[in-house]
């Protein structure tokens, strides 16, 4: 998954302020403590950071 279809996947999901927040606010599950944004800059593939969204927001599987 490229950067770009990640961020189009968060604003679909939240909405854009919402996304904007979770991205920044949130800290991951199992991300050593990180949120979503510090994960992506850490290098961490987009996709990884997607499926952990998906998991600590409950978002149906299909949707992943």
């Amino acid at each position: 998954m490229r950067l770009t279809e990640f961020n189009e996947r968060v604003i679909l999901r939240f909405g854009a302020a919402y996304g904007s927040s979770v991205l920044a606010d949130h800290v991951l599950t199992g991300f050593d403590g990180r949120t979503a944004a510090q994960a992506i800059e850490d290098g961490v593939e987009p996709r990884d950071v997607w499926r952990a969204l998906c998991v600590d927001f409950d978002v149906p599987r299909e949707q992943w």
